[in-house]
Order: structure tokens, then C-alpha cells, then sequence
């Protein structure tokens, strides 16, 4: 039925979303600045604060752009950990620190709910208790004839690519359904903080949390989204507006294109949505079962592998902040932003720029400029196996603006790269970093000629 709703929707929707004339810079003090935030410090009870939080990672994606089978969350990042170690370490960091029970719940797909189940068996000891729930399984529309392209409910066999998990807006509606969110409501709990599972720098705030339950003018925020400053790099995320009266977040499907390049502007939109949200349960069971929760249809084409082409129908979770009230944008440092999406950002959260604690990575303090260095590896380094053969060891990159490397590329050991480093071995060539190498300023083109930058 829900399914039956969206897709009836799509079916009365012509043309973006949103009126673009519509769309104003939000007022002032609906994003606030982190420091701000930062500088109301800590109560004394923060075991009490902490109690009543749920930390939820979304978990439905499989390790497909990267070459793995399986779900995402099960890759190896540093030092053998996976996403879900990270993850574990952290929260029962917090809970052997303070003292409390903040337990961790996975919204699982089809996709990847056997495969994690498996796999939690591992932290049955941990000091975390540890919860599943499933997302929704839609069917795939052939983008033709708007028909199922599946010839029965089974899911098995060549059925499988028929269906999909409808993306991270299907958690309200899942979770609440699965009666998850009504045992945490009994128990006590009060907020649940989400965040994709691959994002790395998604870990809880106190600072955040402080301000939810505390908040300064005694009227709490029901739903609060982190955004951070973009980059030349995130001209494609999604964006937090003013619109009729209400914060709203604006993807960037939603946008007519004859405003698509004002969109990407840094100067008129400076921020993007990064994910990590914090949301009332309460708020949550009293919208789901007024079914006041609205969250624009993102189509999402694909073509299968025998070339069908279809349409997948999806919600984005942070889509719904104009159905809570009192919403709050928080603008915090690019740190609480690291998601691992290719190999190329695995490099960097595998090397010398990050150090480890209790599951945290925090930029090293040797590193001068806190910046993350821009890395590009082509493709002959996509697959997690083929990048991880092609470096002996992971590069000294404490000193390193800019890496692009291309074509048939590998790397000693204890390699260093320093400000921009250019690698390209054209098509046929092959070139060998050796060990001990020290790039600095270079590109090394075709047969390994080395040139200052």
C-alpha cells in the first residue's frame, strides 16, 4: 500500500518539486553555527542526556561501487575494522566512558540483512546492545510500460534484480512498523541520531545532544539536520532552503534545470545536507500515524544488466524536515563529514592523515592545513581488491594537496607524496612508484619520466 501510494503520486507529478521561485536563503537563525553550540559546554548529568539517545545507521547498501559483494558496511577500512567495528567501538566507547546503555539499531535492506546478522553474532559481547529492522522491498518499474518488471512476489533467483529497497526515506514508515520504535519509546528513549554507515566523521556529538535536550530557549527541536560549508567537490548535495515558512531540504533532481548551475553555486547556496540528522522518536510515531510525513519522490533510473531499462521510486530521510516541528540546521565542521564512497576516499581515511581512537578517526595534528587532500585514482584502482594490490604500503600523505593517478599505476612501500602529484601511464605503459619514493611537486607521465609540477 505504501508503494501504491508513492507510485500513484509519480503518476499525478509532472515536473520538479519544488516552484523555484519559491525557494528563499533560510533566516538567520535557523542554521547555527557548531561553535555556537559548542561554547553552552556540558551539563554535569550528561550519562542522563545520553540515555535517552538511539544511534541508527543507515545500512541498506551493498559494496557494489566498490567492487565487493555484500554489504557495505562489512569493508575493511583501517586496520581491519570494518564500517560496523567503527561503528561498535565507538558507542561502547561512550558507554564504558559514561557509564550508559546507548544501543545501536541498523536499518538494514533485503540486501543486507542476512549478511549482517551473521555478523553481529561477533559483538554479542560487546557492551552494546544491538538492533535490526528492515526497510521495505519495492518493486522495480519497467520506465516502458510503468509495469512491475517482476512476474511474482518471490525473491529469489533471476527475481532478485526485480526489487529494491525504496532508499533512506522508507525509515520512518519501517521502522516504526517494525516495533522497534515503540520499545525504545518505553524504554525511555527520546531522540535517535542517523547517519549513513559509511560516513566515518557521523559520530555522536555531545555537544548536539546537549542542545536538544537542553535547548536554550526551553522549546525543543523535533528534527535537526547537520550541513557543512561545500566544496568545489559537493556541488551535488542537497541543499537546506526557506520555503513557504518551513525549512526545507532541495535534492538536486528536484531542480528545474534552467536553475541547475545556481543551484551548484557556492555562493548562494553555501551549505550541504550531510545526513547526520537527529530526530524526536516522539515526533516520529506522532507524524507516522497521523501519515503527516512528506518527502518529495526522487526517480531514480537504472538499467539492468540485460539493458532493461526501469525506475526505481525513492524518499530521501532527510526530505521530511518540513513535516517536523521547530527543525533546526547545525553547521558543523567538515570533520563530522568523511564518507567513504569510492577507494579514492578510502585512501585517505587509511592513511597517515587520520589516527584511530576508540573507533574515532580525527585528522592528525601533524597535518598543517585542515583540509582534506583532493585524491583521483582511475580506474584500474575502482575494485577495493585491485586498489589494495596496487599499494605495497599506504603513502605518506601528511603533506599531499592533490593526487591524480591514471592508467596501469602501482606503489612501493613508504612511498611520500607531497603538495600535487600527477601519475599517468598512458595506455600499454606501466609505471612502478618504488619504494621510498618521494613525489613532491611532480608528474610522472608515460614511461616513468618524472617533471617538476
Amino acid at each position: 500500500t505504501r508503494f501504491k501510494k508513492l507510485f500513484h503520486r509519480f503518476l499525478q507529478e509532472k515536473g520538479p518539486s519544488v516552484d523555484w521561485g519559491k525557494i528563499q536563503r533560510p533566516p538567520e537563525d535557523s542554521i547555527q553555527p557548531y561553535e555556537k553550540i559548542k561554547a553552552r559546554g556540558l551539563p554535569d548529568n550528561i550519562a542522563s542526556v545520553l540515555n535517552k539517545l538511539v544511534v541508527v545507521k543507515l545500512n541498506g547498501g551493498l559494496g557494489t561501487s566498490m567492487g565487493c559483494k555484500g554489504p557495505k558496511s562489512l569493508i575493511g577500512v583501517r586496520n581491519e575494522n570494518t564500517f560496523l567495528d567503527l561503528t561498535v567501538q565507538q558507542i561502547e566507547h561512550l558507554n564504558k566512558t559514561y557509564n550508559t546503555d546507548v544501543p545501536l539499531v541498523l536499518m538494514n535492506s533485503f540486501n543486507t540483512d542476512e549478511d549482517t546478522k551473521k555478523i553481529l553474532q561477533k559483538y554479542s559481547h560487546s557492551r552494546v546492545k544491538i538492533y535490526t529492522f528492515n526497510q521495505s522491498r519495492y518493486p522495480r518499474i519497467n520506465k516502458e510500460t510503468l509495469l512491475p518488471i517482476a512476474k511474482d512476489v518471490s525473491y529469489s533467483g533471476e527475481n532478485t534484480e526485480c526489487w529494491y529497497p525504496p532508499g533512506h526515506g522508507d525509515i520512518y514508515a519501517s521502522f516504526y512498523n517494525s516495533g522497534l520504535l515503540d520499545n525504545l519509546i518505553a524504554e525511555g528513549k527520546e531522540y535517535i541520531f542517523v547517519s549513513n554507515i559509511d560516513n566515518l566523521g557521523a559520530t555522536v556529538d555531545l555537544y548536539i545532544l546537549n542542545h536538544l535536550m537542553n535547548p536554550p530557549n526551553g522549546k525543543r527541536c523535533e528534527f535537526v539536520m547537520e550541513v557543512t560549508n561545500k566544496t568545489r567537490a559537493d556541488v551535488k548535495g542537497g541543499t537546506l532552503t526557506q520555503y513557504e515558512n518551513k525549512l526545507r531540504l532541495v535534492e538536486i533532481a528536484q531542480v528545474p534545470k534552467a536553475h541547475v548551475d545556481e543551484f551548484k553555486s557556492v555562493s548562494k547556496f553555501k551549505i550541504f545536507n550531510t545526513n547526520n540528522l537527529w530526530i524526536a522518536l516522539s515526533a516520529i510515531k506522532r507524524l507516522q500515524e497521523k501519515n503527516a510525513i512528506d518527502m518529495e519522490i526522487i526517480v531514480n533510473p537504472k538499467t539492468l544488466d540485460g539493458g532493461l531499462n526501469v525506475i526505481q521510486l525513492e524518499t530521501a530521510v532527510g526530505a521530511a524536515i518540513k513535516s517536523f516541528e521547530n527543525s533546526l540546521g547545525i553547521n558543523v565542521p567538515r570533520s563530522r563529514f568523511l564518507p567513504v564512497k569510492t577507494t579514492s576516499d578510502l585512501l585517505l581515511v587509511m592513511s597517515n592523515l587520520y589516527s584511530l581512537n576508540a573507533g574515532s578517526l580525527t585528522m592528525s595534528e601533524k597535518r598543517e592545513f585542515p583540509t582534506v587532500p583532493l585524491v583521483k585514482l582511475g580506474s584500474s584502482f575502482t575494485k577495493v581488491q585491485d586498489y589494495l594490490r596496487r599499494f605495497e604500503s599506504i603513502p605518506d600523505m601528511l603533506e599531499l594537496d592533490h593526487l591524480t593517478v591514471s592508467g596501469d599505476v602501482t606503489f612501493g612501500k613508504n612511498v611520500s607524496l607531497k603538495g600535487t602529484v600527477i601519475i599517468i601511464a598512458n595506455h600499454g605503459d606501466r609505471i612502478d612508484i618504488p619504494a621510498g619514493a618521494v613525489l613532491e611537486n611532480k608528474i610522472v607521465s608515460g614511461n616513468l619520466r618524472i617533471l617538476d609540477h
